[in-house]
């Protein structure tokens, strides 16, 4: 079941509500409970610990945490940072003060310990970390330690996964959220940060979200099993569009890929090579020209593309066909220049799925990367909204955005990704998946989670190369059909 991502200004009415409706404290008391549970199971026999405590309601579920912990045998210890300013976490502190818990109010120079909590700051963080708070940061990090975060990692930003105001906070191993996901805690600077995120939702009732963490129930069209009798016109026919001069590789690493994952026929029109007409390392590859080709299910163009004359006329072309497109590269960055190609882009009346990095969806927002990075999620969202087209930012947790609003953020994938060509793997795998009639979001849902997910079962964070990708996510796929026809 997917999870639901939700803004710091959703998650507070949805606190709100529930407290209108529990005895004051409660909610603290059960963050406390899940997070010492969570601990406790996580790290097993009697351990140091040490919570350090912010003065609002994330130290407060601090305290209930280490009261929680010192009940289940472990020996816990206190860092108090500020005077406790809120009614909820002064009876926390209280409690934790009565049940005999020691409260220290300085940074200790001399006791190490098994576990942190950090439980300086939570949601709503509206200014960066100064003073004595990015002392007792840098502190946490000194600890040999496994550090858990409560609710969010200190200083980073819940809606934006960025550091507010630039200045860096706890880097936790894992971080204990409460009610519901937050989506910084997936995307941007959160990657690094968040560590294994366990999310409780406390008893409390929420509204569905429109963002959620992109898993494989949001496409499942692509799991069910083939059936035997079918043949390679069942499964679409996708032609690659790219490959300008020096720039041939791009389109076969894309081409390649839509093979692998089941694409029926795959069609190749490198407009610098006209000349070539085999690859040896595929050749069930077919070389043609856009032009010659009467009938196609989905065009994929952009890869090593280039972005001149020869480079617009191929990608003008592409917007005459009455296909689903995928638009990479070159192509997003000709694209830009809207006096050129706005006219086609609207006249075209197929589905459209963008995939940008950061910079290249800055050219098409008139903004810049910097700004785009700030706020991934909202450029997604307007990038879809101005396009009328589905957007897959890529980039650490990568977005996906729909114009109609909804949005996804993929947990899978990590640095092993940051190669030449895995981005034009990652737009075949899309068109092929296009081709063999999934619809244009669940296709990219499908890719990017699938495309991520093999460089994580490679095991490490170098040594995958580009071509190595499309195998992977096809075994992966594989497996999981073979889970559903057990099912």
């Amino acid at each position: 079941m997917s999870i639901g991502l939700y803004t710091t200004a959703q998650l507070r009415a949805i606190e709100q509500a529930a407290q209108a409706t529990l005895p004051a404290g409660t909610l603290m008391q059960r963050a406390g409970r899940a997070a010492a549970k969570w601990i406790d199971a996580r790290l097993g026999a009697a351990r140091k610990v040490l919570v350090v405590c912010g003065p609002g309601n994330n130290g407060g579920d601090g305290y209930a945490c280490a009261r929680e912990l010192a009940a289940r045998g472990h020996a816990v210890e206190c860092i108090a940072l500020d005077e406790s300013v809120t009614d909820d976490a002064r009876d926390a502190r209280a409690a934790w003060q009565r049940s005999g818990g020691r409260v220290l109010h300085e940074l200790p120079a001399d006791r190490r310990c098994d576990v942190v909590v950090d439980a300086i700051f939570g949601i709503g963080l509206a200014r960066p970390l100064a003073g004595g708070y990015v002392e007792a940061v840098r502190w946490i990090e000194s600890q040999a330690a496994f550090v858990v975060a409560l609710d969010v990692p200190s200083g980073l930003d819940a809606d934006r996964g960025v550091w507010v105001g630039g200045v860096a906070g706890v880097h936790a191993d894992a971080t204990c959220t409460f009610i519901r996901a937050k989506p910084g805690l997936y995307t941007a600077d959160g990657c690094d940060a968040a560590g294994e995120v366990v999310v409780d939702g406390l008893g409390v009732d929420a509204p569905e979200a429109e963002g959620a963490l992109s898993e494989p129930d949001q496409f499942e069209a692509l799991l069910v099993p083939r059936r035997r009798n079918t043949h390679k016109g069942s499964f679409g026919s996708v032609a690659v569009v790219g490959g300008g001069l020096g720039m041939v590789g791009a389109p076969l690493l894309a081409a390649r890929a839509a093979l692998r994952v089941g694409a029926g026929r795959v069609y190749v029109d490198c407009i610098g090579a006209p000349d070539l007409r085999f690859d040896p390392a595929q050749p069930e590859l077919m070389f043609r020209s856009l032009a010659s080709l009467p009938e196609i299910d989905a065009i994929v163009v952009g890869c090593g593309l280039g972005t001149d004359v020869a480079a617009a006329g191929a990608l003008a072309a592409a917007f005459e066909r009455s296909v689903p497109l995928v638009v990479d590269a070159d192509a997003l960055n000709l694209l830009a220049d809207r006096s050129r190609f706005s006219g086609a882009f609207e006249a075209h009346a197929a589905g459209r799925v963008l995939t940008p990095h950061p910079l290249e969806a800055a050219r098409l927002l008139g903004t810049t990367a910097r700004e785009v990075q700030a706020d991934r999620i909202a450029a997604a969202r307007a990038l879809a909204r101005q396009s009328a087209s589905i957007v897959v930012l890529k980039g650490a947790g990568t977005v996906i955005a729909h114009p109609a609003g909804r949005w996804w953020i993929n947990p899978t994938g990590g640095p092993a990704l940051a190669t030449a060509g895995t981005g034009d793997v990652l737009a075949g795998m899309i068109g092929a998946f296009i081709a063999q009639r999934i619809e244009p979001v669940q296709a990219a849902l499908a890719a990017v989670w699938l495309h991520g997910r093999a460089a994580d079962d490679h095991g490490g964070d170098v040594g995958l190369v580009a071509g190595e990708l499309a195998a992977r996510a096809a075994d992966l796929l594989a497996r999981l059909r073979g889970k559903d026809a057990q099912a």
